[in-house]
């Protein structure tokens, strides 16, 4: 490999000829070969934002000279409009703060800017002006993940429950039987199924976004320890405004700078409503898997689609392959939430020192999320079509209808009826007739499945 020789505060190393980073990243990419794990592109994205967004808040304020300014606003302009990743190399493992990565970016703009402006643009000097690592990967944290749930996951959340929205007008109408425990239980519709599901997609857009009101709060204008040594005093409001007017969003610094690089409580209860997030999908998934199991010797209420070969010996099979797709994902959103959970603990002091690795798994379980709902909408709810004859079918044998007599013959009475009709494998009708005085038609009433979906007591 061709190399050229770079400098930095420990000495010269040889960095490969092309690449635009500079020593430090070098000296990170020998010392951290951990993994093959990289910081995420959006992560990337959001830093090159923050340091767009911090040359132009430092020109205003009279700290940077505005050709200078104007060769990093180029390069980072330049990165965002096609970001190769072969440029950031550093392992995810590496020092918990994240200053390699911060000094990755700060390198490559300053490689870049140097040669648009035809002087030397300085990584720490310039680039990096008024900002640390230890405010600047928290703020990538929060931009990052702020981006990613605003135009990614509640857009996607969204599209499943418009899915939801319009299948309850197809089939709302439909009297299934519901059940407890797995086993069989009073009659519902698939209204009533679905607009449960609905509801709960809808709590976790309503957490998500509270989520996302505490992700818009930045930690950038702290520094090193939260004091903002070496940051002018309004370089945090300026900067959140240079930010917003790239992102279309309404970032704004943080209530107490110290709080946002000591801790990363506001990452941690974002990952918590992801988590719950999964858990409410897996239960949908699920919920199409039971429904859909079969086709002969299962429930078989529901047929997904068929969208691929479901063995490579048993011809013919089909599985449900969306359902378990997505709640495979949910299981890696909620061993995620286990990592930030812990990474969070790690805020010694003044400064978390497992930032990397929440970056990664908050924005891992984001694009998981998002993708699953998207998925779980379009090759799932918007196609999947009823077996109405099989329902209608498990309805009329369902002994558990006996319930709504209850009132008019007593527990008792109706137990040893649902018992029978069960050992019989008879109507649950044809057995009330010969055990009460009600006729078949006041019968056929009372155990009406329709009606039995809505609230009512007998008299």
């Amino acid at each position: 490999m061709k190399t050229r020789t770079e400098r930095d505060s420990m000495g010269e190393l040889q960095v490969p000829v092309n690449a635009l980073y500079q020593a430090q990243t070098q000296r990170a990419v020998q010392n951290f070969p951990f993994s093959d794990l990289l910081f995420p592109k959006q992560f990337i994205a959001a830093l090159l934002k923050i340091k767009l967004a911090a040359a132009q808040a430092n020109k205003e304020l009279g700290l940077l000279e505005a050709n200078i300014c104007q060769a990093i606003c180029q390069a980072a302009k330049q990165q965002l409009a096609d970001i190769d990743m072969q440029h950031y190399p550093i392992d995810l493992f590496q020092t918990g703060s994240g200053t390699s990565t911060n000094m990755n970016a700060n390198e490559v703009l300053a490689t870049l800017a140097s040669k648009n402006l035809g002087k030397t643009v300085h990584p720490n000097d310039h680039v990096n002006l008024g900002q640390s690592s230890n405010d600047t990967i928290p703020t990538a944290i929060h931009v990052s993940a702020a981006l990613a749930i605003n135009n990614q996951l509640l857009p996607a959340l969204e599209q499943l429950q418009h899915s939801l929205a319009n299948k309850i007008q197809k089939i709302g109408h439909i009297v299934k039987t519901g059940r407890t425990h797995l086993m069989d239980a009073m009659p519902v519709t698939f209204e009533q199924v679905l607009t449960g599901w609905s509801s709960q997609l809808k709590l976790n857009q309503q957490q998500l976004k509270q989520q996302l009101q505490q992700l818009l709060g930045l930690a950038q204008g702290g520094t090193a320890v939260g004091t903002g040594i070496n940051a002018h005093p309004d370089f945090a409001k300026l900067f959140c405004q240079q930010l917003n007017s790239l992102t279309d969003m309404q970032f704004r610094p943080a209530d107490n700078l110290f709080a946002a690089i000591g801790s990363q409580d506001s990452a941690v209860a974002c990952s918590g409503s992801l988590k719950t997030l999964a858990v409410t999908i897996m239960k949908i998934s699920n919920d199409l898997r039971w429904m859909n199991s079969g086709p002969l010797a299962g429930i078989a209420e529901i047929e997904l689609a068929a969208i691929q070969p479901g063995s490579s010996i048993m011809p013919g099979k089909v599985n449900p392959v969306i359902p378990e797709a997505t709640a495979m994902i949910c299981a890696q959103v909620i061993g995620n939430d286990s990592t930030i959970t812990v990474a969070g603990q790690s805020g010694n002091f003044e400064l978390n020192v497992m930032l990397p690795v929440i970056a990664y798994n908050l924005l891992q379980s984001i694009n998981l999320l998002s993708t699953a709902c998207h998925e779980l909408a379009s090759q799932t709810i918007d196609s999947f079509t009823v077996l109405e004859d099989n329902i209608d079918q498990a309805l009329a044998r369902n002994p558990i209808l006996v319930t709504a007599l209850n009132p008019l013959i007593g527990y008792s009475k109706a137990a040893t009826i649902a018992k029978q009709a069960y050992q019989q494998q008879r109507p649950v009708i044809d057995v009330a007739l010969e055990h009460t005085e009600y006729s078949r038609a006041e019968l056929a009433e009372l155990l009406d499945p329709k009606t039995l979906t809505k609230q009512a007591i007998p008299k």
